[in-house]
């Protein structure tokens, strides 16, 4: 038998190393290649956790009751603190003018210490307070309500941000001037633009306000006038506003009249924000808002839309041509209430308009009469069930405007039929 030769086995030795080597090599390779993989997997998952919402009613209620009060105050202001910078970091750089930032002292100095004799109303999130500034500038001043709660913290917080964040960023001759705000410690304060003559609820259903009252209460032009300011400050925040705005709270109380007698929407601690790309958005949620004000479709649907607002502006309108409040008291009904809806729309359809009017105005003169018929049959199709069968905002002012110019023309110049009146 003939030995192998030395070359032989060690050309064997060498293909079996650079084969096991090889082997290796990719295995090594494979292995890496995998633990890369794995790290930018974990990467982009511990980013994207790092951008979620702050608060938590969970954790928030998990660190406030394992800290104690110290820590349950600090908590809430850090959270609250840090979802305000984030929603004004967005607005400012929309609009040059800044909402001034106040401190506490300077508004417990402009009201007295927040004195009761100062207290002229309510808001979304609070207590209303006249002021006057070191300056005097006489302003309203909101005091979010202090409370140990946290749920009540966070509604307050939330509400707060709410009109902070629209109102640093819409300006309109009928919407209320936000002048600025004041947070500090565990306090929310929002300061706006003083209106000397009150809310419209006021002078319609206070019976105490007759001095401030007669411009408003006795004159049908006037009232008209009042609708179409608010129909155009709600019109901008539907149609002008960059997103457009649902106010979600259009009452009489939450309509103000500066010295001027220029109606203004107030109040954006319900008001929502939605997509300016389509017109027939809605979108479903708990129903907010004021009773007798509330849109039905919305209450019982939970589906919101812009003719939400309408409903509640086609109250309004009610409340201006009954003198009623949205819900009302009457003997017939006992203790029941009955809603200005029920009591003035079958009237306006049966044309009984006349049997309805407040009679502290009285019946309206000819020239008038045509404005007033044409603000019933508007308000008529405001309350409407069915929100696709309301009109909208801009066919409301467009109405309103020929109902106002009615009380100044002759009585040929204008029709105020039912068939005049628009919607979707």
């Amino acid at each position: 038998m003939v030995p192998s030769s030395p070359s032989k086995g060690l050309r064997k030795g060498l293909l079996a190393f650079v084969i096991v080597g090889s082997v290796g090599a990719i295995a090594g390779i494979c292995t890496v290649v995998y633990c890369l993989w794995t790290g930018v997997c974990f990467g982009k998952k511990k980013i994207h956790n790092s951008v979620q919402p702050t608060i938590s009613s969970n954790n928030v209620a998990q660190q406030c009751y394992s800290s104690g009060q110290v820590s349950r105050s600090s908590t809430l202001r850090r959270q609250g603190s840090r979802l305000m910078r984030r929603q004004r970091s967005g607005t400012s750089s929309i609009h040059g003018d800044r909402a001034e930032e106040f401190q506490f002292s300077e508004l417990v100095a402009a009201t007295d210490n927040f004195s009761l004799k100062n207290k002229i109303g309510a808001g979304s999130f609070g207590v209303v307070y006249k002021g006057k500034l070191a300056d005097g500038r006489e302003v309203a001043i909101k005091r979010g309500e202090m409370s140990l709660k946290m749920k009540k913290f966070l509604e307050k917080e939330r509400a707060f941000e709410s009109e902070l964040t629209f109102l640093s960023r819409l300006h309109h001759k009928h919407l209320v001037r936000l002048v600025g705000y004041c947070e500090e410690m565990d306090e929310r304060l929002l300061v706006y633009e003083f209106m000397k003559n009150g809310a419209l609820y006021d002078h319609l259903h206070d019976k105490n306000n007759v001095e401030k009252s007669s411009s408003v209460v006795n004159s049908w032009k006037m009232r008209i006038k009042i609708a179409l300011d608010a129909a155009r400050g709600i019109e901008y925040l539907h149609n002008y506003a960059v997103p457009p705005i649902i106010h979600r709270d259009i009452k009489s109380s939450n309509i103000l009249i500066d010295a001027n007698w220029i109606a203004r929407v107030s109040d954006f601690g319900l008001s929502l924000m939605w997509p300016e790309t389509d017109a027939s958005f809605s979108q479903p949620m708990r129903a907010a808002g004021t009773v007798g004000y509330i849109d039905p479709e919305y209450y019982g649907l939970n589906v919101l839309t812009a003719k939400s607002d309408v409903y509640g502006l086609g109250v309004v309108l009610l409340e201006l041509l009954t003198g009623k409040r949205a819900l009302f008291k009457t003997s017939e009904n006992g203790d029941v209430p009955m809603s200005v809806v029920d009591f003035a729309v079958p009237a306006i359809m049966a044309g009984e308009l006349n049997k309805i009017l407040d009679p502290r105005v009285g019946l309206p003169e000819l020239r008038e009469a045509e404005g007033v018929e044409l603000v019933a049959y508007t308000a008529m199709h405001c309350v409407h069930l069915e929100g696709k069968h309301r009109p909208t905002m801009t066919d409301i002012v467009s109405n309103l405007e020929r109902a106002l110019a009615a009380c100044d023309v002759s009585h040929d110049s204008i029709s105020s039929s039912p068939d005049s009146i628009k919607s979707d």
